[in-house]
């Protein structure tokens, strides 16, 4: 068992809290904020207890000096303060004198957001290598280290899984409830146990669909990863998303043979042109031609889905069935999200776009869990562990 925030004395003590504040923001204003909310429980721990917070986190992709200008934690500096009821201290800089000189007068209570850990990367990588001496400067400014960013835990970066090394470490209450909750529901799953998979790169989760088969009753595929076990049958997807890897293709056929009792695949789809963006017509997947292109699933396999979903006690959603940011291919996923939260079953989302859709159709609340990790999320099920987590030191 790792050790926790509450199994600390940070009593008047300096706290280096590492968050996942990598929120969505469109001109300067915040779109979802959940994440930062997630992180609230242990802030307000850390308020209580009068210790001194300081908070590192990501935010977007920093690979030129050029990237710095957008993606500064500054304005996710300003919503917490509004979320806190304490003085919030932004630093323009990851290091620098200023932000050593602003950790030594903070008074208990008092937190300092460090800037985007990413400027780091410029020009030598230093956060993304894990660089020792900066996980170690990192490290000097505290008496104690608190992961609190499960998204980013399966990163062996400086800011999640260097400065641990260096001074006594522990995991915060967002990432004991995501443990908790994945372990629960997910790696000890009440049968009938169904996934539904979707999403468009079927790379980066064939390792995923591998690992949850043995574990699962169903595998109900939808979007591009289902457009590429269909090509993989010798369907016709058209100009569909779907994969051209061999290495991927074969896994895919395998796990098609092997599991063809547990896995159901869309029996129709909603289609558009590709030469005609205002073309939109319902078929059966044996009807889609070269120019077709899959965008949604159709009612029928909304239907043949729901007769698994309805019987099942516990269903994982892992990417949507489309494209439904698009109201025109928002029917399959949004059906799919209805029928899951009428069920009797304990609901699960697994991080990403599926979280993401969730939210767009105002279900989030009928879900029993919602993972704040996208990647993260499905290496933890993958691996029952991650690199910055695994790191902390155990509760002895």
């Amino acid at each position: 068992m790792k050790r926790r925030i509450q199994d600390m004395n940070v009593k008047g003590k300096k706290v280096l809290l590492r968050c996942d504040f990598n929120v969505p923001v469109k001109d300067g204003v915040i779109i979802d904020d959940s994440k930062i909310v997630a992180s609230l429980n242990t802030i307000d721990y850390l308020i209580k207890e009068g210790a001194k917070i300081i908070i590192l986190s990501h935010f977007g992709k920093v690979k030129t000096e050029e990237d710095k200008v957008n993606n500064s934690l500054a304005p996710i500096a300003a919503h917490l303060q509004k979320l806190v009821n304490t003085k919030v201290i932004f630093s323009k800089q990851p290091r620098s004198l200023y932000l050593e000189a602003k950790i030594e007068n903070m008074n208990p209570g008092e937190i300092v957001v460090l800037e985007n850990t990413r400027f780091e990367d410029v020009p030598n990588k230093l956060e993304s290598n894990n660089d020792p001496q900066l996980s170690m400067y990192w490290a000097g400014l505290a008496d104690i280290y608190c992961l609190d960013a499960f998204g980013s835990s399966h990163r062996k970066h400086a800011s999640t899984y260097g400065v641990a090394k260096y001074i006594p470490s522990c995991i915060g209450f967002l990432v004991q409830h995501e443990i908790e909750m994945l372990d629960e529901y997910v790696l000890n799953a009440k049968h009938p146990f169904t996934i539904v998979m979707g999403g468009a790169k079927v790379e980066d989760k064939v390792e995923l669909i591998e690992s949850l088969l043995p574990r699962c009753d169903n595998l109900l595929i939808t979007g591009g990863i289902a457009n590429s076990c269909l090509h993989t049958l010798g369907f016709n997807v058209g100009g569909s998303l779907k994969t051209n890897n061999p290495e991927v293709l074969s896994r895919i056929k395998n796990i098609l043979i092997n599991y063809k009792d547990k896995i159901m695949l869309p029996v129709d789809a909603i289609i558009g042109r590709v030469y005609n963006e205002n073309f939109i017509e319902h078929v059966n997947i044996d009807k889609i031609e070269e120019d077709d292109i899959i965008y949604d699933v159709g009612m029928k396999t909304i239907n043949k889905y729901n007769e698994i979903l309805k019987n099942s006690k516990t269903i994982f959603v892992n990417g949507t069935a489309g494209k439904y940011e698009d109201k025109r291919y928002a029917t399959g996923t949004r059906e799919l999200l209805t029928n899951i939260v009428n069920s009797n079953a304990i609901k699960i989302v697994g991080g990403g776009d599926g979280v993401s859709a969730v939210k767009h159709f105002k279900l989030e609340d009928k879900f029993s869990f919602l993972s704040t990790g996208g990647g993260a999320t499905l290496e933890y099920i993958i691996n029952k562990g991650l690199p910055a987590i695994d790191n902390i030191a155990d509760f002895e």
